[in-house]
């Protein structure tokens, strides 16, 4: 099937997961357990929903299909999905290598899980080939990279990054929430597990929290679904739901989402109270060139920085009227934060200030209403904070 009709249909058939009825929208599963005829014999292999339920199991099936992949797992939040990556994958004194700009609950985690189990875990830049092969001589056995990266839009050559981390051993983990299959397939550029956070894009609607991972690999599909169901982290069947009611407008939403972010962009580039623009789709991007070869479009999500202090920066953010001050992204409402005091707060500010996360830096997560009242509440929230 081609990628609209997935993301509709996939999973879902009727008469072969929601019994005899031919619902077309699969039903919430709500029942813990499953009644058997015989005690070695699973009703349809479901015994007890931590380890399997019709639900869940349509929406794993749905998103490995999105993202032409073989397996899928559902899990309670992205951090649990990343959690079960560690925990599953690395034993003490393994060596992650992790793209310098990552989401801060990402760097939280990986930070602190190599602390508490004895894993080493390295930073670099991965826009630069150079100093990831300098990094692949301390021999990691995991490379973890978002591309676009969260907040700074970072662009990582997926193919290149793959083909060294096959030639090093380790596993390649992408986290693909920014882009999304419907912009960019990481498996198919040699990646070995991509994660996302459904709770974005994917659910698309800011009302289920949740996370995948997927992969080809059936021997990381074992690892990974014994400690999706030893460890519990599932999905419920309600926010199953919610995702796979979501990912079926994936296709309709994401279009819409790119050509505000591009409008907003092109806007922001030319007014004088910001400093510094960061979105993929534009030509002075530094990663445009990659970003055009890998994706087949530069996504919802962009970052600026305003040339003005913090407390103007405070009334901007005050003045918006279409726009909410919130964290997460991906939704179908406009969306704008301070990465530095939101959704990065937890990164050391020594480390912000090297990565060029600054207190004047915005994310904005471009929803799809009116492409005009994005930019009007946008130029009338500057204007009133201009001099």
């Amino acid at each position: 099937m081609k990628f609209e009709t997935a993301a509709v249909h996939a999973g879902e058939e009727p008469l072969t997961q929601t019994g005899k009825f031919g619902d077309v929208a699969m039903p919430i599963h709500l029942s813990s357990t499953f009644a058997r005829k015989v005690p070695t014999e699973p009703t349809e292999g479901f015994e007890y929903s931590r380890t399997g339920n019709p639900t869940r199991l349509a929406l794993e099936r749905k998103l490995a299909a999105i993202e032409s992949a073989k397996f899928a797992l559902a899990f309670s939040s992205g951090s649990a999905a990343e959690t079960t990556i560690l925990l599953s994958l690395l034993r003490t004194g393994d060596t992650i290598l992790a793209s310098d700009d990552l989401y801060g609950g990402s760097r939280r985690l990986l930070v602190n899980m190599s602390s508490n189990f004895g894993l080493r875990l390295l930073f670099s830049d991965f826009t630069s080939p150079d100093k990831v092969k300098g990094a692949m001589r301390e021999k990691p056995k995991m490379v973890w990279y978002e591309t676009p990266s969260n907040p700074l839009m970072k662009i990582i050559d997926i193919a290149l990054i793959s083909e060294m981390c096959s030639e090093a051993g380790a596993l390649s983990v992408v986290d693909n929430t920014f882009a999304t299959p419907y912009f960019q397939m990481p498996l198919g550029m040699g990646a070995d597990i991509v994660l996302h956070s459904t709770t974005k894009y994917l659910n698309g609607h800011s009302d289920s929290v949740g996370g995948a991972l997927i992969t080809d690999n059936d021997d990381l599909h074992e690892k990974l679904k014994f400690y999706q169901n030893a460890g519990g982290a599932i999905l419920s069947p309600f926010d199953s739901y919610l995702t796979l009611r979501g990912i079926k407008t994936l296709h309709a939403r994401m279009p819409i989402h790119e050509r505000n972010a591009s409008s907003i962009a092109s806007f922001l580039s030319g007014h004088r109270m910001v400093k510094k623009m960061y979105y993929p789709g534009l030509d002075s991007h530094p990663g445009h060139a990659i970003a055009k070869k890998q994706m087949r479009g530069f996504g919802g999500m962009l970052s600026f920085v305003m040339d003005s202090d913090q407390a103007a920066v405070s009334r901007f953010l005050g003045s918006l009227k279409v726009f909410y001050l919130a964290e997460s992204l991906g939704g179908v409402e406009s969306l704008i934060e301070v990465p530095a005091l939101m959704t990065h707060a937890s990164v050391p500010e020594n480390e912000r200030n090297k990565l060029g996360i600054s207190n004047s830096l915005i994310r904005v997560s471009a929803g799809i209403e009116s492409e005009t009242d994005l930019i009007s509440d946008l130029k009338d929230a500057l204007e009133s904070v201009a001099d």
